[in-house]
């Protein structure tokens, strides 16, 4: 199983988040951080945004900020909400499989898929900064003083 390109860059702008420390970053400037263009920022901060992970303020002094759901929230929850539901193989695709109403695949994957979000369950986005994480993200394009004018 491999995360979508979104649910990774999810993880990441929420991790960067959560070292800022009352910071309140740009979607720019986290797209920088995490070396990814803004357009692709932009849609996964919509998305955390929309699932109440991240407060996002337009216009001068606003920023980011990672929210108490987005800092404490199981790690498993939020995968499951980027990730969508849907099976590790596709049975039902055009064409459907042959084997779908016999096979054992499907079911098994299904069970690896679960464990894998139950490994991820317990943990939370503040787990993840804690060191030796946490210093590295706050050396990555650290922001600057925003523009005035």
């Amino acid at each position: 199983m491999r995360l979508t390109k979104a649910t990774d860059l999810a993880l990441r702008i929420a991790m960067r988040l959560a070292v800022l420390d009352g910071q309140e970053p740009t979607t720019r400037e986290v797209a920088d951080a995490v070396a990814v263009p803004y357009s692709h920022a932009a849609k996964v901060v919509t998305r955390l945004r929309d699932l109440g992970v991240v407060e996002a303020r337009r216009g001068r002094g606003g920023g980011l900020a990672l929210t108490g759901r987005g800092r404490t929230g199981s790690l498993g929850r939020l995968v499951r909400e980027l990730e969508g539901v849907g099976d590790v193989v596709g049975c039902e695709d055009d064409p459907p499989c042959p084997l779908r109403s016999a096979c054992r695949l499907r079911g098994v994957l299904r069970e690896a898929q679960e464990a894998f979000y139950a490994t991820l369950d317990p943990v939370t986005v503040e787990d993840l900064v804690a060191d030796p994480t946490g210093p590295v993200l706050l050396a990555l394009a650290p922001p600057g003083p925003r523009p005035t004018g």
